[in-house]
């Protein structure tokens, strides 16, 4: 097996790719939305979005080199093993991936949940921990309905005869006729195929740990889905019949998932064939749910993605944009941007977005958010005014852009100190974001 491990917004010589030519050519210069449906992407509504940037694209090759950007996760072909962590990882241990993905996905630690996980199954892991939170984001649209064909022999016919099926089951003057009826019920193909998951995961060690905070969920899952069929029947008829309704688009993801998972049972993910497989995040979004766990209950939180809280530049709905945090103290209006990438990788297009939410909205104040490692993480940029031509310029009074980095533990003795580290940083983020 041919293994390399790299971190995000990193730049890399090509050789050091050598051993996993296969991946690279499966990814290199690819957004999200262009890869294979083997590979599982968080959030997945992120393949179908319009504003993929070069952010998102996984690795972009320049003359000698691949640079990463702001995704992160597991790829895998044949013996070949690619492993993205977090710039912020300390040894083999990424603990900021998983705090972000701990606190956005609200799940416990599933390093302390299972003594399995290792090296190998941790991208299979992460699949599986996926699936509360993908079960209550597309049960919030209720529980799926479709339409199915019941087979029924008795006196009431009420459907299409069946005639093969009632000359080989019914004998002369009995009375019954077999037939079939298409009916809409809850009790069908992908409520079969979750409940298959539920049960899987129900048989592990952590399973009922982990299903603890979608109980409701799952209890209507084994109400609804009485008949459903053996794993392998149901898993071929979900990749026969993918969930397209648009209103469903949540339970197309959580299908795909599910399919994974329970394919897991049949075969590993090592040794799978040519085809690509593997589960990648975009650093960008969870980072941007994460300082909305912060700093939320003072601002506004429009969503791109999701197409929430959509704002205009200009009247008559000209000039549509999502920024990510507006301050909802109306007197003292604050815009916050939240940005994955580091302090130098913010510039000239990032600071023409935020002054442009910063008219819109009638803010003087504008702040970057960002991880940091480092200590020194407050940068203050004043706003000019007037021109070189007339040797008139001079600052602005009291409008002004900051670059705050959130200090990420690089020492830590374990993830429960990381997670009591990063929490105090937490509160001072918090407390310097009110004081502004």
């Amino acid at each position: 097996m041919n293994r390399l491990n790299i971190k995000d917004n990193q730049c890399l010589s090509k050789e050091k790719f050598i051993g996993v030519q296969g991946i690279v050519a499966g990814i290199a210069n690819k957004t999200l939305s262009q890869l294979e449906e083997s590979i599982f992407v968080f959030p997945e509504s992120l393949k179908y979005t319009r504003d993929l940037d070069k952010d998102q694209i996984i690795l972009k090759e320049y003359k000698d080199s691949f640079a990463t950007g702001n995704v992160m996760g597991y790829l895998g072909i044949e013996n070949e093993y690619l492993e993205i962590e977090s710039r912020f990882s300390i040894g083999d241990k990424d603990y900021f991936l998983q705090y972000l993905l701990e606190r956005v996905l609200d799940i416990p630690n599933f390093v302390s949940l299972s003594t399995e996980i290792s090296k190998d199954e941790k991208l299979f892991m992460l699949l599986v921990f996926l699936f509360p939170y993908y079960l209550k984001k597309a049960m919030r649209k209720g529980i799926f309905k479709s339409y199915i064909c019941n087979e029924y022999n008795d006196k009431n016919i009420r459907g299409k005869v069946d005639v093969d099926r009632h000359i080989k089951e019914n004998s002369l003057f009995i009375g019954n006729i077999a037939y079939t009826k298409r009916e809409y019920s809850f009790d069908n193909y992908l409520t079969g195929l979750i409940r298959h998951t539920i049960e899987y995961i129900k048989s592990k060690s952590y399973g009922n740990r982990l299903l603890r905070k979608v109980r409701e969920e799952v209890n209507i899952i084994l109400k609804s889905s009485h008949g459903y069929l053996d794993k392998a029947s149901v898993i071929e008829k979900n990749r026969q019949k993918t969930v397209r309704h648009a209103y469903y688009s949540e339970y197309r993801e959580l299908q795909k998932l599910c399919i994974l998972i329970l394919k897991k049972e049949k075969y590993s993910f090592e040794g799978s064939g040519r085809k690509m497989y593997g589960i990648l995040f975009d650093g960008a979004w969870l980072f941007e749910e994460y300082i909305n766990l912060i700093i939320g209950d003072s601002f506004y939180h429009p969503m791109n993605k999701g197409g929430i809280g959509k704002q205009y530049l200009f009247s008559g709905n000209i000039g549509m944009v999502y920024p990510d945090f507006i301050g909802k103290d109306i007197e003292n209006r604050v815009i916050a941007d939240a940005k994955y990438k580091p302090i130098d990788n913010i510039g000239n297009k990032d600071y023409l977005q935020m002054l442009a939410y910063m008219l819109r909205f009638d803010s003087k104040r504008g702040v970057f958010l960002y991880p940091e490692a480092l200590d020194n993480n407050i940068k203050t940029l004043t706003v000019n005014r007037g021109l070189t031509y007339e040797d008139n310029v001079k600052q602005r009074d009291n409008t002004y852009v900051l670059k705050y980095g959130l200090k990420v533990p690089q020492y830590a003795d374990s993830y429960s100190d990381f997670v009591d580290k990063i929490k105090v940083n937490e509160d001072k983020l918090k407390n310097y974001i009110y004081s502004i």
